[in-house]
């Protein structure tokens, strides 16, 4: 009876060290962070940009958006984004891997509170030729 006691007392201790281990985990990456990504976070895996509907992985540092009929990863963002201003933009710190891939709950959340400031979105430049509408 003592040594199954005693059986049952080590695998607590056991399985309890396991638990503190594990929580004593950290992640940082601070270095890999762009200069126009928001400041005060040790870790980001994602920026969520809402108004272009575009992702940023730090880790990789690229760009991952709809195309075609698949999501792609990027060096760049496509061509009808480029006048969008990275520094300005809202940027919503996403830490859940492949976060496009529940890309709906995303856009529901954050796309749609920007669709009701009149259009004026901080990310985009004034475009000429367009009587000062902002660019959609």
């Amino acid at each position: 009876m003592k040594r199954l006691i005693l059986m049952f007392a080590v695998a607590i201790v056991a399985t309890t060290l396991q638990t503190a281990n594990a929580q004593v985990s950290l992640n940082i990456n601070i270095g890999l962070q762009p200069n126009w990504g928001p400041r005060g976070y040790d870790y980001v895996e994602y920026y969520y940009m809402p108004e272009i509907r575009t992702y940023y992985h730090v880790p990789s540092k690229r760009y991952v958006y709809y195309e075609g009929h698949n999501w792609v990863h990027r060096k760049s963002l496509p061509k009808a984004y480029r006048g969008y201003d990275l520094y300005r933009g809202r940027k919503i710190v996403v830490n859940e891997p492949r976060p496009y891939l529940r890309h709906n709950v995303y856009q529901t959340r954050y796309v749609e509170k920007y669709r009701h400031d009149n259009g004026k979105h901080k990310g985009w430049h004034k475009e000429k030729g367009r009587k000062g509408r902002d660019r959609d």
